[in-house]
């Protein structure tokens, strides 16, 4: 699956890489959405466990990183003259979260399982794009896919540290990966940076 950690459970539609590789000016724009979304998640988890000294460490550099690279996109988007705009979230995070735990214990674990399930679907995302879009932006795209790998290894760890036993966690990552394969698979009629394929492709 073009490098992409071995969590997912399904690749990427092929629909999604074509379409994504021809609107990747509007993708962009949220791109520069989910890194936020990204930064914000991550301390949100510190404060929802401040007595957890090793995940804020962890967190609190991520959250930085996050934000860097959304200042990154902004700058890339201004220099090839791409406006940011206002849009409503795609159903890929809200739909994954509405699938977790809501309290401890296993809140924190579902958590940071979620998390690693973005970071690695991200990651798999910008490598397979990176080789198909002009420069800066591929070379841009191949730089954020092995940080994204970082941060879902970042995340799975810290998934280790808030589970009882390996087993706990593989069967929690196993069931979060399986609703998460599907969310990819269906089809979406906007183009996100975690849609499925296009409505069109997948219904014709």
């Amino acid at each position: 699956m073009s490098g992409a950690p071995e969590v997912l459970l399904v690749p990427t539609p092929a629909a999604w890489v074509q379409e994504a590789a021809v609107r990747w000016r509007e993708l962009l724009n949220d791109h520069a959405q989910c890194e936020k979304k990204a930064a914000s998640t991550a301390l949100a988890l510190m404060f929802a466990y401040p007595q957890d000294r090793r995940l804020a460490t962890a967190l609190s550099r991520l959250a930085r990183e996050e934000l860097r690279h959304f200042e990154q996109v902004q700058r890339l988007m201004a220099a090839l003259d791409v406006p940011f705009e206002r849009q409503r979230p795609g159903r890929y995070a809200s739909k994954l979260r509405a699938r977790l735990r809501t309290v401890d214990p296993g809140r924190k674990l579902d958590l940071l399982l979620a998390g690693a399930l973005i970071e690695a679907r991200s990651c798999e995302r910008f490598r397979l794009l990176a080789p198909r879009l002009p420069q800066p932006v591929g070379g841009f795209y191949e730089q954020l896919a092995a940080a994204e790998r970082r941060h879902f290894e970042h995340y799975l760890d810290l998934a280790r540290g808030a589970s009882d036993s390996e087993s706990e966690l593989a069967s929690r990552l196993r069931a979060l990966a399986e609703y998460e394969a599907g969310l990819v698979t269906a089809a979406d009629r906007e183009l996100r940076l975690h849609s499925g394929p296009p409505w069109q492709a997948a219904t014709a």
